[in-house]
């Protein structure tokens, strides 16, 4: 494979994990509207344990709109911090060996989702299979900087 052509898939790759990145983080500005929609419509039915699970959600959410709307902040602050993170990925995309630290830091933080996720999520009561989902992001996330990384390097030695 030619070098210009390890180069565009690398970038599709970086663009691809930015705007999933970016995505997950987003949906965290309207969560009190989200939530109130999925209510409404009955989207995952009460008496199962993702359904109430998200009622008891929706519950905690309904209530801190009501009385302290202000910790809505930590939430807008949580979005900001996925799109500034994507934001870093922008060395990479210029230039890949150079920057393949970014690729390395990002699976590092990749890893570190499932001791958070495994050492907090009991601590404040999150069910296991949302635990699990969690830690999936970990590992969906490390697949495609996985990839890159290793393509970066092949660029690497394809540029020496």
């Amino acid at each position: 494979m030619t070098s210009q052509k390890l180069l565009a898939r690398i970038r599709r790759m970086i663009i691809l994990f930015v705007v999933l990145l970016m995505l997950s983080g987003i949906t965290a500005f309207p969560v009190y509207t989200e939530l109130k929609w999925m209510m409404e419509h009955d989207t995952v039915p009460r008496g199962t344990l993702l359904g109430d699970f998200l009622y008891q959600v929706w519950l905690g959410v309904d209530a801190m709109n009501g009385q302290f709307p202000f910790l809505f902040y930590g939430y807008d602050w949580l979005a900001f911090a996925h799109i500034v993170i994507g934001m870093a990925f922008i060395g990479p995309w210029r230039d890949p060996v150079r920057n393949v630290w970014v690729i390395e830091w990002a699976m590092l933080a990749g890893v570190a989702v499932f001791p958070l996720a495994l050492i907090a999520g009991p601590i404040r009561g999150i069910p296991w299979f949302h635990i699990v989902i969690d830690c999936s992001f970990g590992v969906f996330g490390l697949i495609p900087l996985w990839l890159t990384r290793r393509w970066i390097r092949q660029l690497e030695l394809a540029k020496s």
